[in-house]
């Protein structure tokens, strides 16, 4: 079940929906605005990279949003949560929690398959709700033919997910694109852990024509961590089975995590 409040200075005003079946769901509802959304750590009283979540809200007042996420988050630190924090065109906030929901492992294990489709983001650098209801018959295409996710491609290159960062391996260099992208948290923590490991980092998207010789690729968000990419289109991605670097990443950031998220 997710809920959602309306959040004042003085209040969190708990709001309803006619149809509260998903985040995207209820964002959709509310006027045209910004939004971030992160997993919790620790019984609900961490997040990874929550100031920079928090500061892709422009008229956000982070101590407020930090108050009321620790008060709304106490039924949930059992299991866990995933949280929106939504800020519309005129100022209005709003946060919306559900119980998390992780991935089965075998999607960790045995890698995900994804498509490319020709769509982008109006202005790639801020998380607008826009771009949820632009690219959201392509959302119920996928979860209809069970791809994981949509890549974004522009001028033949794969920038990034429409709901993750985009990364491949070649000659065990880890390969992201830098522009025309969401600069997302998860990407950075995994840049830094791999860095942290010695592993080469260049920045530049892939080709489309390249695809046949991507050795290893994966996917990275916030609420899922580091997802491996076994098949793009019709092309198999190295051996069609985990790579042995992502599987090293994985557990690099899943360490970083650990180590780095911050309080709330």
């Amino acid at each position: 079940m997710i809920r959602t409040w309306k959040i004042t200075k003085t209040k969190a005003e708990e709001i309803h929906f006619s149809d509260s079946s998903s985040l995207d769901v209820i964002t959709r509802q509310l006027p045209d605005g910004y939004y971030s959304t992160f997993r919790t750590y620790d019984a609900c009283t961490r997040v990874i990279g929550l100031k920079a979540h928090i500061q892709r809200l422009p008229g956000a007042d982070a101590s407020s949003l930090r108050r009321y996420m620790i008060q709304l988050l106490e039924p949930y630190q059992r299991d866990e949560a995933r949280v929106r924090i939504m800020e519309t065109r005129q100022g209005k906030f709003y946060i919306s929690i559900e119980p998390l929901k992780r991935l089965p492992p075998e999607v960790y294990e045995k890698g995900v398959r994804v498509e490319t489709v020709e769509i982008q983001r109006a202005n790639p650098r801020v998380k607008s709700t826009a771009f949820i209801g632009a690219s959201d018959e392509e959302r119920k295409k996928i979860a209809k033919t069970g791809i994981f996710e949509a890549l974004l491609v522009k001028n033949g290159r794969i920038l990034e997910g429409m709901t993750s960062n985009f990364f491949h391996i070649g000659e065990d260099i880890l390969y992201t694109a830098r522009r025309d992208i969401l600069l997302g948290i998860t990407r950075t923590m995994v840049i830094r852990a791999a860095r942290g490991r010695g592993v080469k980092v260049r920045y530049s998207p892939l080709k489309l024509d390249q695809l046949p010789a991507v050795e290893e690729a994966f996917v990275t968000s916030s609420s899922r961590g580091v997802v491996p990419v076994i098949q793009i289109d019709e092309v198999t991605v190295g051996q069609g089975r985990v790579g042995e670097l992502t599987k090293q990443l994985s557990v690099a950031y899943e360490a970083y995590v650990i180590q780095k998220a911050e309080r709330i």
